[in-house]
């Protein structure tokens, strides 16, 4: 899937796999009440965009008819897992916006069982599904060639563009937004520690604790990191994999380890409260992923970066409601309000906000690119080429030229939504690869 010189192993050919969390025993619930989202620190530009947005999305609602409208969904895990339950409190508020009969079937496997919700989902009168973990996606195609009068939606997912189902789409935000800004909060950080004495400018060394070699965790742990070189260009980064996206235990004992080599900030691809946990005992600073941990971890925690999936929600059920087509792969951002950070935590470094700010509009400007190619290096050398596996077959094999106008166009227009940078960039060590 990769050139040579810059592949991982093998293993990582696998693309975008969704964040996922532990579970048990399926269940189904019918719910409209709303459980309201973390709030979340806004520019004043990323309002306006917002509230456009919502003007756009409350406008089309009003001339549909969304009593018509019945919606699905089927959730890996549950409201234990914090990827799920962003996810759900999404769902749930959208759902109650706009009036919509929300059912919901928690802790569905990756497997035929999820092909089993899905039918009883349209069975039940549904006629708008989703799925929010990457192995499901077969299983919703499936549903969706059963099923041609009801629009399936699937989270992560790479297929949808080519299957050519008008029934069937797929879903993502650029997150990697978030996670850069979310780094120039690290960064900072790192820097007010420079300026205290308490490390030395080449001791700013981050720690992040990934689930496996995915693309989507190398697109997330990359874009952090450049967001914190940013700001802190002496930081270099160690990532160390758990092989799974729910293991408290492996996740702090990950989380230990780095701090044991010298990390002096940890940040997260993984579901649990194991690397929060570990750096609020050892009193390291945290940068947490998918909903804040300042209460948990008061004293550690800096932001959190998520992907709000509200707006895409209310957006594909009023397509629903006005026989309108959902798009076959749709990417929010910024602007649409699918991308969002957490409020700061207390001890995140004075000035922290004002870049961040000032960051977030350039990338709405398009001023910045997270990816831009000249912010980093590939074995000493610049990355002016790269093919990737944009239209995924058996072998992975590359097949779209990413690098255009000087950067990298991850989840870019007229490409699939979901990740696929896979590049290994200079300044990351990757401890193990095993996963």
């Amino acid at each position: 899937m990769k050139k040579k010189v810059v592949s991982l192993l093998a293993a990582m050919a696998l693309t975008v796999v969704a964040l996922t969390g532990c579970g048990s025993a399926a269940a189904d619930t019918t719910d409209t009440a709303a459980e309201a989202a973390e709030g979340t620190e806004e520019t004043a530009d990323a309002e306006a965009a917002d509230t456009e947005t919502a003007d756009a999305d409350t406008e089309a609602a009003e001339g549909a008819d969304m009593s018509s409208v019945k919606a699905g969904f089927i959730f890996l895990h549950d409201e234990n897992s914090t990827y799920d339950l962003n996810f759900l409190n999404a769902a749930k508020a959208a759902c109650e916006k706009l009036g919509v009969e929300c059912v919901t079937k928690t802790n569905i496997p990756e497997g035929q069982e999820c092909y089993e919700a899905a039918c009883e989902l349209a069975d039940a009168g549904c006629n708008f599904i989703f799925a929010d973990s990457f192995g499901h996606e077969d299983y919703i195609i499936e549903a969706a060639k059963e099923y041609p009068d009801i629009q399936f939606s699937h989270a992560t997912g790479t297929k949808a563009h080519t299957e050519n189902l008008s029934n069937y789409h797929n879903a993502f935000a650029s997150i990697y937004d978030g996670r850069y800004l979310a780094g120039i909060a690290a960064g900072m950080k790192l820097n007010e520690m420079i300026d205290n004495g308490d490390i030395t400018a080449d001791q700013a060394k981050i720690g992040y604790v990934g689930a496996y070699t995915y693309a989507e965790v190398i697109s997330g742990y990359t874009s952090f990191f450049l967001g914190a070189r940013s700001v802190c260009p002496t930081a270099t980064m160690e990532v160390t994999f758990t092989g799974s996206w729910y293991d408290e235990t492996a996740e702090k004992e990950g989380a230990n380890k780095l701090i044991e080599d010298g990390c002096v900030l940890i940040s997260q691809h993984a579901d649990s409260m194991g690397a929060p946990t570990a750096c609020e005992t050892a009193g390291v600073p945290d940068v947490s992923y998918n909903g804040s941990t300042a209460s948990a971890c008061p004293n550690t925690f800096l932001v959190s970066s998520r992907v709000n999936w509200e707006p895409y929600f209310e957006y594909a059920m009023t397509c629903v409601a006005n026989g309108t087509a959902i798009d076959t792969d749709w990417c929010g951002n910024l602007e649409t309000g699918s991308v969002e950070l957490s409020e700061l935590g207390s001890c995140a470094a004075e000035g922290t906000q004002e870049a961040i700010d000032a960051a977030k509009a350039d990338i709405i400007a398009g001023n910045l690119h997270v990816f831009d190619i000249s912010t980093f290096t590939v074995e000493g050398k610049t990355l002016d080429s790269y093919e990737a596996d944009v239209d995924t077959d058996a072998d992975y094999t590359p097949d779209h030229e990413v690098v255009v106008d000087g950067y990298f166009h991850e989840s870019g227009e007229g490409f699939r939504s979901a990740p696929y940078f896979n590049v290994q960039i200079d300044g990351i060590t990757l401890l193990d690869t095993a996963f």
